[in-house]
């Protein structure tokens, strides 16, 4: 089983996951970042360093964010890999406070 991203992540994208991640899982969309699944070798490194717990164990995934497990898979397979620590996206912080954020997940590549 893989790890997944959830909702928390939407607008926010710290990348403490991706300095962790022994395999390069991570793939970078605007403003949310996604896991392969194919990729993912459930290491368990990720969900803890995530300051947003927006990554779970998919056996572990709130039943709200089960939507979660289609939409890594698609974005996982499409989106580039991210490979390095960025900077999170500005106003972070307040946007990890946010709940209900679906709807503004963009579905384009990352830079």
């Amino acid at each position: 089983m893989a790890h997944i991203v959830a909702e928390p992540c939407i607008k926010c994208k710290y990348t403490d996951c991706v300095a962790v991640c022994p395999v390069d899982c991570f793939h970078e969309g605007v403003n949310f970042l996604a896991i392969d699944p194919d990729v993912c070798i459930d290491c368990g490194l990720c969900p803890p360093e995530c300051p947003t717990t927006a990554i779970f164990a998919e056996e572990d995934l709130p039943e709200k964010w089960k939507n979660f497990i289609e939409i890594n898979k698609k974005y996982g397979a499409v989106w580039p890999v991210i490979d390095a620590q960025k900077e999170p996206l500005p106003g972070a912080d307040e946007m990890a406070k946010v709940e209900s954020k679906l709807d503004q997940l963009d579905p384009n590549p990352g830079p």
